[in-house]
């Protein structure tokens, strides 16, 4: 629930996009900007760190990474119940791309590249579905001849092989709707659904399945909340699919995603033979957890994982809830990474005096902690990145689970890798053509990234986490506040860093160095941001996004209560958000901050319907328009895609790891190396040369 992402660099993709090229992979060895797609750059997050490690660190980072892939296939199926075979008819075809007909075979390229940015043909961020710039019968000729060439021989997880040519064009057609209907499924999430519609049954992913609707849910209570499938039997009962492995001995039988989970647990098993004993103990909670899907395991995991600060540390399972409109069911993600210790050395002042912000929060005595667990904060490089963990994050904050980071705390990372990646991709282009005047372009310039590290360090350090819930919502506000949980949770944890940017406290730390400026900066930031933001929206007039939902309440709240704080306003025919008071502003920032935290405290669930629906879902399509148009004249992504590092082993004799190798692949090679985990034919020695 507690991801953060970057203000400015958020990866999407536009609806319909026209014929251009497959990524270039010929920018200068010094940019992270790799490749680009139209207006989808790919970037470089590089993992410095790992050369620092000794063996076995290596080789402990090499098996989490195997397990990150093992995982990567689900959310494409979450997303969508066609998204993995989309993804191996896209794959096998990107393999035999040689067999393509020239003139199809970019397009093709540019699509699937598109595809495994956004793990589906769904945008990420905006949920809605973008379409091929080729034809059906181009794809079908193209698939004709990649299954001449080879294509399609072998299973695909649990696909079977398309061995004639009867199969393949009976899977062609249908996966035609899906593919190329702008209609038929056109949102992964449907929290704002047009003409009243149900926002289950608007929203493509697969979380409830067999017609199930909002109204259904009402009376239904499972036991599995993260990882299961609710669907309806023929006679109108729900049950629920677990995601799950099953016992080795039988007795708790696989569930959904079986495959998946197996093949993962597996690598774990060799993680942790590698892993120092604290960390083999997660790792074991983890393998338990998968095997069973029970909460009681994933619980356990959760306490033992938090209270581990291992250098090579990980993320993997089923956590994140912003994909379920219904605000319960949790999406596959993986990451794994390396700790970044001067800036963790730095930041751990930060966490050391979370109890200080805590009881200087705006917000009433009942809801602020006394018995306060200080958070571990980690500062890192992440080696890889899967599923539903975008490029993008720059900030997480976990466990979720409230009877555990009440009793034994938070993790939370930084993603500075994800930071310089960034940072070096797109300058301040941006800021120069969005700022309201030059002083503040040019104090963007100079304060700019001081100011936005130090918003994400504060959202995750002594934002999520913060506050007391009241008595009867000992479980968490989820349940209570549904679909707008989200959106308030991330809200509430920017809005501590708006709070406390002025605070002495932070000057005495030595984290921040002109306070006066860096907070201007971060104000200036936050006002831009919700303009700026619209050019990731491509259609429609309404903001699906928990984050994007988050930065326009903040703004449109304050200029609503708090006259004069911050205006907008057209000059030259551009329009600009500005702050005009910081210190107006600052009082706006308390006032919503603090009811915020009654609502999530009292699990307020009208009061939050009420603001977000005022403040943070709609916007002039006329002004987004004019965004995008002012934007793309920048010639600067607008959406990302990452790469990650690709380790390559070495084995001894006694098949033992002796070494790793890390260097980074092009887009094609990652993704066809992941997907040749589930199907040998996508392997490199079996592809083409």
């Amino acid at each position: 629930m507690n991801k953060n992402k970057a203000a400015l660099q958020i990866v999407i993709c536009i609806f319909i996009f026209l014929p251009f090229a497959a990524a270039q992979e010929n920018t200068p060895a010094s940019s992270s900007l790799v490749a680009r797609v139209g207006s989808t750059g790919f970037i470089r997050v590089s993992a410095d760190s790992f050369k620092s490690l000794d063996a076995r660190q290596q080789e402990l980072a090499y098996w989490l990474s195997q397990a990150s892939i093992a995982i990567d296939p689900i959310v494409y199926d979450q997303f969508s119940r066609f998204g993995v075979r989309q993804k191996r008819l896209l794959e096998e075809l990107a393999a035999h791309s040689g067999a393509i007909d020239p003139s199809t075979r970019p397009k093709i390229i540019s699509f699937a590249e598109l595809f495994w940015a956004d793990r589906g043909n769904h945008s990420v961020e905006t949920s809605q579905k973008f379409l091929p710039a080729f034809t059906f019968e181009q794809l079908k000729n193209a698939a004709l001849a990649a299954q001449k060439d080879g294509a399609f021989k072998t299973s695909y997880a649990n696909l079977p092989p398309l061995a004639s040519v009867a199969q393949l064009n009976k899977e062609l057609e249908d996966l035609r709707p899906s593919l190329f209907d702008p209609n038929f499924e056109p949102m992964i999430t449907a929290k704002s659904p047009q003409n009243g519609k149900d926002i289950i049954q608007a929203s493509s992913n697969t979380f409830y399945e067999g017609g199930v609707t909002l109204n259904d849910l009402k009376d239904f209570n499972g036991v599995h909340a993260l990882n299961s499938r609710v669907v309806k039997d023929k006679d109108g009962k729900l049950h629920e699919e677990v995601y799950r492995a099953g016992t080795p001995d039988g007795k708790i039988p696989p569930g959904l995603y079986a495959i998946y989970l197996k093949r993962a647990n597996e690598y774990f098993a060799r993680a942790q033979r590698v892993a120092d004993p604290a960390q083999a103990k997660v790792i074991g909670d983890l393998i338990r957890y998968y095997q069973t899907g029970d909460r009681k395991d994933w619980v356990q995991f959760g306490t033992d994982w938090v209270q581990n600060n291992a250098t090579v540390d990980f993320e993997n399972g089923f956590v994140e809830i912003y994909r379920d409109a219904h605000g319960t069911k949790a999406a596959a993600e993986s990451f794994v990474c390396i700790t970044d210790k001067p800036v963790t050395d730095k930041m751990a002042k930060l966490a050391e005096n979370a109890e200080y912000f805590e009881q200087k929060a705006p917000w009433d005595a009942q809801y602020k902690k006394h018995d306060f667990k200080p958070p571990v904060v980690k500062a890192i490089e992440t080696v890889i990145e899967t599923a539903d963990m975008e490029v993008n994050t720059i900030g997480d904050n976990l466990p979720n689970e409230n009877e555990i980071h009440e009793k034994y705390g938070t993790k939370n990372f930084l993603f500075t890798s994800s930071t310089r990646a960034f940072n070096k991709a797109v300058g301040h282009k941006a800021a120069d053509e969005f700022s309201a005047t030059p002083e503040i372009a040019e104090r963007n310039k100079k304060y700019g990234d001081e100011a936005e590290d130090l918003l994400t360090a504060m959202h995750e350090v002594i934002g999520h986490g913060s506050g007391k819930l009241s008595d009867r919502l000992k479980g968490g506000a989820e349940s209570y506040l549904k679909e707008y949980f989200s959106t308030l949770e991330e809200g509430r944890a920017d809005l501590m860093a708006y709070w406390n940017v002025w605070d002495p406290k932070l000057k005495e730390l030595g984290l921040i160095s002109n306070q006066e400026e860096v907070g201007k900066t971060m104000y200036d930031i936050a006002a831009s941001t919700a303009l700026l933001q619209l050019r990731r929206m491509p259609k429609g007039d309404t903001i699906e996004e928990d984050h994007a939902r988050d930065r326009q309440l903040i703004v449109n709240y304050i200029r609503d209560k708090v006259p004069g704080a911050i205006t907008q306003f057209d000059r030259d025919g551009k329009t600009y958000v500005q702050v005009q008071d910081y210190q107006k502003m600052h009082q706006g920032v308390g006032m919503l901050l603090a009811e915020l935290m009654r609502i999530k405290a009292e699990g307020d669930y009208d009061a939050i319907k009420a603001l977000v629906n005022k403040y943070a879902v709609h916007f002039d399509p006329a002004l987004r328009d004019q965004i995008v148009a002012r934007y793309n004249k920048l010639d600067i992504p607008i959406y990302w895609g990452g790469i990650n590092a690709k380790l390559t082993p070495e084995f001894g004799k006694d098949g033992r790891v002796q070494k790793v190798d890390l260097s980074y692949p092009g887009v094609v090679e990652q993704y066809l190396d992941y997907g040749a985990m589930y199907d040998k034919g996508l392997a490199a020695e079996a592809r083409p040369h």
